[in-house]
């Protein structure tokens, strides 16, 4: 009778890197059921599944610090895009959260669902979360609680500040989500109806979230002129609510504001130096992907999408919405004023089928043909689109991208879906960081011009981001771990997306293991679904509360 197996699988002769940021060294990964068991010579051991990593890189699965694939999950929750570039763990929540839902956002919820046939029978992101992995997930799962929705809970997208007793309510709402595992609150207070809580507000959301250990995520206020103030509110928010903070997405948009980046990085390297735990996410491309509210001032958002293009088709309001437009923002970010001309503004999606014809053309061509000026051009767009109209902005440096990644303390998050290349998403609008954020740091940053190490690289694709959120168990290539593993060359691995060509996978990616199984085999997707909704309140992913001192 033949002996049974050492090991589920061995990973054989690959560059081990641990997820650290030291260097690889050679060795063998042994792996049994959902764990990684041993890491070293296991040349006298024997597998059920062997695979010869000989010239491959092994590290442990990365983490898409900024998912945006809640939707997409719903319907495709393969996450073909970005587990193809070794992403095993797939972090929601940026402002928008798939609850807590009220009833009247339950009903939005399931008025948007009705195309995709899907039911929204959930209530708070913790249920959203745990039907996902009942479904079958192909990655992990974890999430945040977002601001944002909280906000609308309490208060509709009204334009004020919230009373003593609403603010109450809405911490009430951090609290029963910090309990359902989520790690921390999210902010997206460029956009309204987020814009219009103030720094207060936040401190006590976060204040909240830092009574379980969470932290505080925020796409700031301001990412153009606004810059600094708002990386300064951050900072602020770290020191009143005694908790960790990052950014999402940091960059400076528009040119006159790429010089800024030096002193944000002064600004947080300071904060880290008083013992503030202050880290950021990027995405390593030239070009902002959000809509066309961004342009118009929030006053006109407020109550929502219908109040919005009611407000619009109002000549007189329209004038004035024109007018603010033309100008630096007063109190809010100019996304087309920061980024300087409205030949930088590409469309990419639209949701009306008679505005596909201008997917590809620029604000400024769309103005030049309609005959009017380009702020009207987009009052006419969002109008005609009932929406925000999907624009790519290109307004960053990429000297910034490259100094941003330089930044010991700056992880990755691709703030795009995780979407299969086939289908009903070949029609959707699609940025190619969709496709290739992870891949493009490890071919075109660290292979070709050598901004950053390929250990550091990993490292803030894995262990980095692990320990923002806390991460025990996950994010380094460590015995008792679980086994989240990518196997890839570090010589051909490469992002193929571009703006015209953005449904286009990355290559160099040969395995993917997910709870120890395999999901990716030979740069394909095996179909497996084995990944789990990852919980904050876990034993093995708690940490302590109040202010974390890190090393410089």
């Amino acid at each position: 009778m033949a002996a049974e197996p050492d090991f589920d699988v061995i990973i054989r002769h690959g560059t081990v890197y641990d997820g650290t940021g030291t260097a690889g060294t050679k060795g063998d990964v042994g792996v049994r059921a959902d764990r990684i068991v041993s890491i070293g010579d296991l040349s006298q051991s024997t597998a059920k599944l062997e695979i010869d990593a000989d010239g491959r890189a092994v590290a442990p699965g990365f983490i898409n610090l900024l998912s945006q694939a809640s939707w997409t999950f719903l319907t495709d929750s393969r996450s073909e895009s970005d587990i193809r570039q070794g992403v095993t763990l797939e972090v929601l929540g940026e402002g928008v959260t798939m609850g807590p839902l009220n009833p009247s956002m339950r009903r939005e919820t399931a008025a948007e669902l009705e195309e995709l046939d899907v039911q929204a029978d959930w209530t708070t992101q913790r249920q959203y979360m745990e039907l996902i992995q009942r479904r079958g997930v192909s990655p992990n799962i974890a999430s945040f609680v977002g601001a944002t929705s909280i906000r609308v809970h309490v208060l509709g997208r009204e334009n004020r500040r919230a009373t003593a007793a609403e603010l109450q309510q809405m911490c009430t709402l951090v609290r029963e989500a910090m309990q359902d595992g989520a790690f921390g609150v999210t902010s997206a207070v460029q956009y309204a109806p987020a814009i219009y809580a103030d720094t207060d507000e936040l401190v006590a959301l976060a204040s909240e979230a830092a009574r379980f250990g969470g932290s505080y995520i925020s796409h700031m206020r301001s990412e153009g002129a606004q810059l600094l103030e708002a990386v300064d509110e951050v900072i602020e928010i770290a020191e009143r609510a005694r908790l960790p903070v990052a950014i999402y997405h940091l960059k400076a948009f528009g040119a006159p504001n790429w010089p800024k980046m030096s002193t944000v990085i002064d600004r947080i390297t300071a904060a880290r130096a008083r013992g503030l735990q202050v880290t950021a996410n990027m995405y390593p491309y030239p070009a902002a992907f959000t809509g066309l509210d961004l342009t118009m001032p929030p006053w006109v958002q407020e109550g929502g999408n219908a109040a919005w293009i009611a407000r619009l088709r109002d000549p007189t309001i329209r004038e004035r919405v024109v007018r603010e437009m033309g100008s630096p923002g007063q109190g809010w970010s100019n996304a087309l004023h920061d980024a300087g001309s409205p030949d930088k503004l590409l469309i990419l999606g639209a949701h009306q089928p008679s505005l596909r014809r201008w997917l590809g053309k620029t604000i400024g061509e769309v103005a030049r043909e309609r005959q009017v000026s380009p702020e009207h051009a987009i009052v006419d767009l969002v109008i005609e689109e009932g929406g925000r109209l999907q624009v790519a902005y290109f307004a960053m440096s990429e000297e910034n991208v490259r100094l941003q990644l330089r930044q010991p303390w700056m992880s990755l998050g691709s703030d795009g879906d995780s979407r299969a290349a086939e289908g009903a998403s070949l029609q959707r609008s699609a940025h190619p960081r969709d496709y290739g954020t992870f891949a493009r740091v490890l071919g075109k940053y660290v292979r070709e011009e050598r901004v950053l190490s390929l250990a550091d690289a990993i490292h803030r694709m894995s262990g980095l981001p692990a320990m923002t959120l806390g991460l025990r168990d996950r994010g380094t290539l460590r015995v008792g771990n679980y086994a989240d593993l990518v196997v890839f060359d570090p010589v051909t691995v490469a992002d193929r997306a571009t703006f015209q060509q953005p449904h286009r996978y990355a290559t160099g990616v040969t395995s993917v293991f997910v709870n120890g199984v395999q999901v990716i085999s030979d740069g394909n997707h095996t179909g497996a679904k084995p990944g789990r909704f990852v919980s904050s309140q876990s034993s093995t992913s708690r940490r302590a509360t109040g202010l974390i001192h890190v090393r410089h």
